[in-house]
Parts: C-alpha cells; sequence; structure tokens
C-alpha cells in the first residue's frame, strides 16, 4: 500500500485541478485561475466538468478551461486538487458515487453555502477513502443571476472565504488550500467550525436573501422602482436569486428560522415605537442601530 507523504509541499503551477459543476461560482474559479495564470505563467492545468456539454466546449473555447470531460470519472481520475462547485445535497452525492475514481492522494474541497451536512459526509468519505483529504469551504462572493454566463461577473478581489477544516485534514494541505485561496485573489481566510459557519452564515447571508424576498414580495407594483433612489435596488439585488439553490440553502440551514425570529423582534421594536409616535426613543435606537454598524466594519 502506499504511503501518503506528510510534508510534500504541492506547487501550485505543477498542480492539476479539476470542477466539478461549471456554473457561476466554478466559473468565476476557472476565470481567476487563468487570469492568474496570465500574471505569473504557466499556472496549474485546469480541467472540468458539468452536465451541459454545451458549456464545457464553450468554455474550452474560451481558453477558461484546458479540457472538458463529459465523464467526470475520467476527469477525477487526473486531478490533484478538486472544486465540488455544487450545492450541497448535489455535492455529497457527486463525491459518494465517485469516491472510487479520485486520483490517489488528491485534495477536495467545496463551495456549498452550509457545511454541517457537506463536513459529515466530507468525514465519511474520508474514512474510505484514507488517501484522499477533503476540506470544506466556502467562498463569499458571487452574483445576484446565476450560470456560467454570469461567472465574468464575480470578482473575487479581496473577499473573504471560509474554511471548517476537519480533525483528519492532513496541515500541509491546509496550508497549500489557503495559499491557492489567496492566488484566487481572496484577501482573507477565516478556519471555524461547520456548526459556527452555518449560524454566522444564516445571518449575514440567507437572512439577507430571505428579507430581500420578502420585500419584493410584499409590493404588487411593477414599476415601483420609478419612485425609488437606490434603496429598494440596493436591498433587493439579491432577490433576483438562483431558486433551486436559495431553496435547498433555506431548508438545509437549522439555524436560519432562529436568525428570522431574531429579526422579527427588531423589527417589532421599531414599527412599536412607530406607531406609538415616541420620536425620542425612536432616534435613540436608530443611533444605536448606527453605531453599531460602524462598529461591524472596523476591526
Amino acid at each position: 500500500m502506499k504511503t501518503i507523504k506528510k510534508n510534500a509541499k504541492k506547487n501550485i503551477d505543477k498542480c492539476t485541478v479539476g470542477i466539478a459543476g461549471l456554473g457561476l461560482m466554478g466559473g468565476a474559479i476557472a476565470i481567476a485561475l487563468k487570469k492568474a495564470a496570465g500574471v505569473r505563467p504557466p499556472g496549474p492545468r485546469l480541467f472540468a466538468h458539468d452536465s451541459n456539454g454545451g458549456i464545457l466546449t464553450r468554455a474550452c473555447s474560451r481558453g477558461i478551461i484546458d479540457q472538458g470531460f463529459n465523464d467526470p470519472g475520467e476527469m477525477l481520475a487526473r486531478c490533484d486538487l478538486v472544486f465540488l462547485c455544487l450545492n450541497p445535497s448535489a455535492a455529497i452525492r457527486f463525491a459518494g458515487r465517485w469516491i472510487g475514481c479520485f486520483k490517489y492522494g488528491a485534495l477536495i474541497t467545496d463551495i456549498a453555502g452550509t457545511k454541517e451536512t457537506v463536513a459529515a459526509a466530507a468525514e465519511q468519505l474520508l474514512r474510505a477513502r484514507a488517501d484522499l483529504d477533503f476540506i470544506p469551504g466556502h467562498p463569499l462572493a458571487g452574483a445576484e443571476k446565476g450560470g456560467f454566463a454570469y461567472a465574468e461577473k464575480v470578482s473575487f478581489t479581496g473577499k473573504n472565504y471560509i474554511l471548517t477544516p476537519l480533525s483528519q485534514n492532513r496541515p500541509e494541505n491546509l496550508a497549500f488550500l489557503k495559499e491557492f485561496i489567496h492566488h484566487l485573489g481572496f484577501g482573507r481566510v477565516t478556519e471555524t467550525t461547520a456548526s459556527d459557519h452555518d449560524q454566522k452564515i444564516a445571518f449575514t447571508s440567507q437572512l439577507c436573501h430571505v428579507i430581500a424576498a420578502a420585500l419584493v414580495d410584499c409590493e404588487a407594483d411593477r414599476k415601483i422602482t420609478r419612485y425609488g433612489g437606490g434603496s429598494f435596488e440596493d436591498l433587493t439585488r439579491i432577490a433576483m436569486l438562483n431558486t433551486p439553490m436559495w431553496t435547498e440553502l433555506f431548508l438545509e440551514n437549522r439555524f436560519l428560522l432562529s436568525r428570522i425570529e431574531q429579526f422579527e423582534k427588531s423589527l417589532d421594536k421599531i414599527k412599536t415605537l412607530i406607531k406609538n409616535g415616541r420620536p425620542a426613543e425612536l432616534e435613540e435606537r436608530l443611533a444605536a442601530v448606527r453605531k453599531q454598524r460602524i462598529a461591524m466594519t472596523g476591526e
């Protein structure tokens, strides 16, 4: 049986990278890698698999990927690093179905917006294939519209990236993945637990999408934007969401309901002050909110 080299240092430029799912984020990762290679050639060799063969053809013709694969097993057998750019359940199914095809010693990561179920599945996978390493992750970047066609609109520059490492992960692979993430353009990489990730992301991401959807849903006038000065547009941009993905994320995150209830309580307090005509208390509360928002941006 082969022995894993514990301290083997991967080289980004000599790495073969595979992307499973060439949608918005998969396409954005591929584009970022090619841009980085243009600045510092030669860059890694880049493969991709997608169920839509037309997307693979377009990506190849534009030089975004080096080769597209209709057969994921054929791609996985060649890749040192694999990004599962799929929804949580799809990423879990994909990894389980093709577990026997991954290259020996490959590093796997994902980009799913919830982490608890993915982390649990990754632990099972590592028990079944001890030579592999799976580090769950979540890039905090995107665009309001989904699909490969909008991948060029995604910017990673200076953005946050969350990793939820497992106890089985090899330190050298974690260090390499962090280096790779910075290579893509991300500014800050945060390590945390899957549970902590889901609790915080329920507030900073999923609750925001719920509020945006509810705000649009409560107004039937399609010409209301004639009266918009930017506030409505800024608040509801993310309501133009990828509905299958966000439906899954809303239902998947066990912390989202408590975050919605937390928001409802705060909204009720402001509503009560307005209803009862309490200007001094309302101004005091809004001032406290302003102070809190400023504090959130400073570290």
